[in-house]
């Protein structure tokens, strides 16, 4: 059953083992995995769900995102995040807490409009159950930190978590990058070299960790982010119900 149609594109959530399966290749082809299962899965697909958003006319799948519902902050450490951050800090949050993992746009569809799908879909769910937080892993490609320092320069100097909701350091590899980099970010440079998904996040007022984790297997580099529905400008908000 659809969740979300608009233009050329309609969402759902996955409904049958089949549907996942898809989700979890296109996945694979996405992040650029290269074992030979053709798939990208983990213990997490079974407590999540799955929303994929295909093309009406041929039911292509184009992009895909899992989310968790949790009830509280006191649930957070069943989150996919809590492998790699000390999340304490959120214990406390009173209100209802989604996690969204695992985006992904199939490599060859450039269209802009995909991400808009998503994020109404996203924008509808948040709505519908009256979520106060969406949270998750922004990933940037590959481990070189240096071909991100202007971006993590900006994120250290405009969107860092509050120090009462700052994310600790749990993984072994990490980049203290709001600690070790000293430049001054040339904002061009940072905004081409943010993720698109991220890119939205900072847009609706969101932050981030101040710190980057060395994810080997995935091959990136992601930082904690999260942000409170209730601090999303009201023009951001208009924008994005307008999607939905």
């Amino acid at each position: 059953m659809a969740f979300l149609t608009r233009g050329k594109y309609v969402s759902r959530i996955a409904a049958t083992p089949a549907d996942i399966a898809d989700a979890q290749h296109l996945r694979y082809l996405a992040f650029g995995l290269k074992d030979s299962s053709g798939m990208d899965s983990d213990a997490f697909d079974s407590t999540c769900k799955h929303f994929l958003i295909e093309e009406r006319t041929t039911g292509t799948l184009v992009c895909c995102f899992r989310i968790m519902h949790l009830q509280g902050g006191s649930e957070i450490e069943k989150s996919y995040s809590a492998q790699y951050y000390e999340l304490s800090a959120l214990h406390d949050f009173d209100g209802k807490l989604v996690e969204m993992g695992r985006f992904c746009i199939h490599p060859d569809v450039k269209d802009p409009d995909v991400l808009r799908v998503a994020w109404g879909t996203m924008t509808n769910y948040v709505d519908k159950y009256a979520v106060d937080l969406l949270f998750g892993c922004a990933s940037f490609k590959g481990t070189d930190e240096h071909a991100y320092a202007d971006a993590f320069a900006m994120l250290r100097d405009k969107h860092l978590a509050p120090k009462r909701w700052l994310p600790r350091i749990k993984a072994p590899n990490v980049v203290h990058y709001a600690t070790l980099l000293r430049r001054k970010p040339d904002m061009k440079k940072a905004m081409r070299n943010m993720p698109p998904l991220l890119k939205t996040y900072l847009i609706m007022g969101g932050w981030v960790s101040d710190h980057a984790v060395v994810d080997t297997h995935m091959n990136t580099l992601h930082v904690f982010t999260c942000v409170e529905i209730r601090m999303i400008p009201p023009a951001r908000k208009r924008l994005l119900r307008a999607l939905s």
